[in-house]
């Protein structure tokens, strides 16, 4: 049973910083492009970043880039959202999920994506 379990969410302030880990577990992570999306107070889910399965193949909503950083470590199962200059508008629940196929390049529909964890909120004060 694949299981995905995201931490590192919590209250800052606008400018400051938060790391999210995802734990992955049940299926053979280094195979599948990983993503983070988020999901704001009456909003859709939207994508936020994407990893391939290498780690080279990055991508990322214009909303987030220069701020966010997406990394993953496979031996440890583990994905991270480095996020940086956080903004009152970055507010919302986080979630990582995992591609249901195996492919190089990060796509950014959430219908791509099969198993998703629980969520994690994160609130930026201005």
């Amino acid at each position: 049973q694949v299981q995905l379990v995201e931490s590192g969410g919590g209250l800052v302030q606008a400018g400051g910083s938060l790391r999210l880990s995802c734990a992955a577990s049940g299926r053979p992570f280094s195979n599948y492009v990983m993503g983070w999306f988020r999901q704001g107070p009456g909003k859709e889910r939207e994508f936020v970043a994407g990893i391939n399965w290498s780690g080279v193949g990055r991508r990322y909503a214009d909303s987030v880039k220069g701020r966010f950083t997406i990394s993953r470590d496979n031996a440890k199962n583990t994905v991270f959202l480095q996020m940086d200059s956080l903004k009152p508008e970055d507010t919302a629940v986080y979630y990582c999920a995992t591609d249901r196929q195996r492919r190089t390049v990060v796509v950014t529909a959430p219908s791509e994506y099969d198993y998703w964890g629980q969520g994690t909120q994160v609130t930026v004060s201005s």
